[in-house]
């Protein structure tokens, strides 16, 4: 059932027209991801969706009775209560409920002699304490304390007054009230703004189960692919809805882009044939093939006309290594570090071989940076050594890009570090990260994150270093832009050391995970997925003392049985996605050839492609359903 539409949505402010033509459905259940360059109008549509502003033009339809919660992207509570009681306010009504079950049962024991009386009031005692505990009533302090700590916060701040709190505990404190209250939609505005990622993995496993709907701006991509069943991207003022996460979208997006751009292909090869014919019957020069002409520039001009798609993702670039490093890349042995009383880490070892793509995460404060930056040479460890390879060559990603130069223009930043290039070829590289024109005279100064980051990324490809040291490289870019940075990297034939808060770009790149801590250092292979995996994964050794070598045997060989069955239920599931893709790409084409006027000059011809695009669709349907099977099966396998 369709809780939310938004039809035909538009807002301007002033002259500045930031929605054009923006629609949406949201489904009971649903939970929608909303995507797009920043300033593309996704809190402007929130805010719209919430009731907070008004849109210009279109329609909103909601559900009567549905309830709705929004989450600005800052929140201010100033309300003088503690954490707790801040919290305790969403269940007033239960308490409310609690005072009158006491007074029924005051009743009922006074009332024991009047059966009709007693009857009557055990009826409404039952009805009550049915809604007390659908309401939470016996759970609410589990409630409040599961969400309180599932957001970060320690028991120790439950009594802190809400007024001293930070700028984002305050956000997260709302966002807590706002989970409590459990309304039927969930308007969210990035809410994992500063969530750590133990709190991000705890809100999208709520988020996951929540039984309403959800609507969610987020630039967080793991966030999304792991929460959403349909994404709404907005470009330009307008919008587009897919189904799945956001992985799927990715591949979807880049299906229908292709299948638009080949029908406007077809259609300027059309066009460019009629012109020719029309050209040649002027030639003729005869009232007969003068009529032809003109027939034919009518049908031409009453043709619908596609415009050229856009492909948002114009970075394009790729990193080569100038020469191969030996086996061995990089050696850290024992290295420590403090900055006066504060310890960073202490014997930390490390070693890193050719292809390796290593991840460094971990809490804020606990040395991923200082760790880099020890490698590159900028800071000096306390103890230990560090051992590089054979023709091993740095190169280094700043994430607060302090080795430009902000008085420097963005052509000279990058022509100084490289004076041997012709500057034509300069800025042919300064072009694939889309500095062109006039743009390359910009002074470093002026530049936002984002385009700072794109100066760094395009010197750092000139050096054609086989080691990359990469801090935060995601930070500042757009979604398009990480993508590219991926792929890229993803190409890259040397190795990588990484650190980054991004868990998708971690999931993608890396092969190695070494997660820093206060009290150490700890390693896993694989990608972030395997990391969450085994992180999650009951400890076996302590249950298995006492087994014996047969019984621990015989585990194995289930686990390896379980293991095979695992990958053939996901060779299943990613075979139904493949079709249901290579489907949606027939039913593109299909509409693409509906939408163009000229079809229906034959009619037989309309018939007979209405009537595929409509078997297309049962099969699509059906090839959905397959996929929701395996994945369902897939799920209950995991679990």
């Amino acid at each position: 059932m369709i809780i939310l539409s938004a039809q035909n949505i538009a807002k301007a402010f002033g002259v500045n027209t930031v929605l054009r033509d923006v629609s949406l459905t949201v489904q009971q259940g649903d939970r929608i991801g909303l995507v797009g360059v920043n300033g593309c109008g996704k809190s402007t549509l929130m805010r719209i969706l919430a009731g907070l502003d008004a849109q210009d033009s279109g329609e909103i339809s909601l559900v009567r009775g549905t309830r709705v919660g929004y989450l600005a992207q800052q929140n201010m509570v100033t309300s003088g209560e503690t954490v707790w009681n801040e919290l305790q306010k969403v269940y007033e009504p239960v308490f409310v409920m609690e005072k009158k079950l006491r007074e029924l049962e005051d009743e009922m024991a006074h009332a024991h002699t009047d059966e009709q009386r007693f009857a009557r009031l055990s009826s409404d005692y039952d009805r009550l304490i049915q809604r007390f505990e659908e309401a939470d009533g016996y759970a609410w302090k589990s409630m409040v304390s599961g969400v309180l700590n599932g957001l970060g916060f320690k028991p120790t701040q439950y009594d802190q007054c809400v007024d001293s709190l930070s700028g984002g505990e305050q956000t997260r404190l709302c966002l807590a009230r706002l989970l409590l209250q459990k309304p039927d939609l969930l308007l969210l505005d990035e809410p994992t703004n500063h969530l750590d990622m133990e709190t991000l993995q705890w809100l999208e496993n709520y988020l996951s189960a929540y039984k309403g709907s959800v609507l969610v701006i987020s630039h967080d991509r793991y966030f999304l692919d792991h929460v959403c069943t349909g994404i709404v991207e907005i470009l330009m003022g307008s919008s587009e809805q897919y189904n799945g996460n956001y992985t799927r979208y990715i591949a979807q997006r880049q299906e229908r882009f292709e299948s638009r751009m080949r029908a406007y292909e077809i259609q300027q090869k059309e066009i460019e044939r009629q012109q020719a014919i029309i050209a040649r019957y002027r030639m003729f020069n005869r009232e007969k093939s003068i009529r032809a002409a003109e027939s034919r520039e009518k049908a031409l001009d009453r043709m619908e006309k596609l415009e050229k798609p856009v492909d948002e993702r114009a970075i394009r670039f790729s990193f080569e290594a100038r020469r191969r490093t030996g086996e061995d890349v990089l050696q850290l042995s024992e290295l420590s570090k403090s900055f006066g009383e504060k310890h960073l880490f202490h014997d930390l070892t490390l070693h890193v071989r050719a292809g390796d793509r290593v991840a460094l995460i971990g809490p804020n404060g606990v040395g991923k940076s200082t760790l880099i930056k020890i490698v590159v040479g900028e800071e000096k460890p306390d103890t230990g050594f560090i051992r590089y390879g054979s023709n091993v060559d740095i190169g280094y990603y700043d994430q607060h890009q302090s080795t430009l130069h902000n008085d420097k223009t963005v052509l000279d930043e990058v022509w100084d570090r490289f004076p041997q290039m012709e500057q034509s070829n300069v800025r042919g590289a300064l072009g694939m990260f889309l500095f062109t024109g006039d743009d390359v005279f910009k002074p470093i100064h002026t530049l936002s994150g984002g385009e700072k980051g794109r100066v760094a990324l395009t010197a750092l490809m000139l050096r054609k270093d086989n080691l990359l040291l990469l801090d935060e490289p995601t930070n500042h870019l757009d979604m398009d832009s990480r993508e590219v940075l991926e792929d890229a990297l993803a190409d890259f034939g040397g190795t990588i050391i990484t650190v980054s808060h991004d868990r998708y770009f971690i999931n993608r790149i890396a092969n190695r995970i070494i997660k820093m801590q206060p009290n150490g250092v700890t390693e896993y292979i694989g990608n972030y997925d395997d990391y969450i995996e085994r992180k999650n994964r009951p400890v076996a050794v302590e249950a298995e003392t006492g087994k014996t070598r047969t019984e621990l045997e015989k585990e194995k060989r289930r686990e390896k049985l379980n293991r095979q069955a695992l990958r053939q239920l996901k060779t299943r599931a990613q075979e139904a996605e493949k079709a249901v893709g290579s489907k949606e790409a027939e039913i593109a084409k299909l509409e693409a050839q509906m939408a163009d006027p000229a079809l229906y000059s034959d009619a037989q011809k309309a018939a007979d492609v209405q009537r595929v695009y409509q078997k297309a669709q049962q099969e699509l349907q059906t090839l959905y359903e397959q996929w929701e099977a395996a994945e369902a099966a897939l799920s209950q396998e995991d679990d």
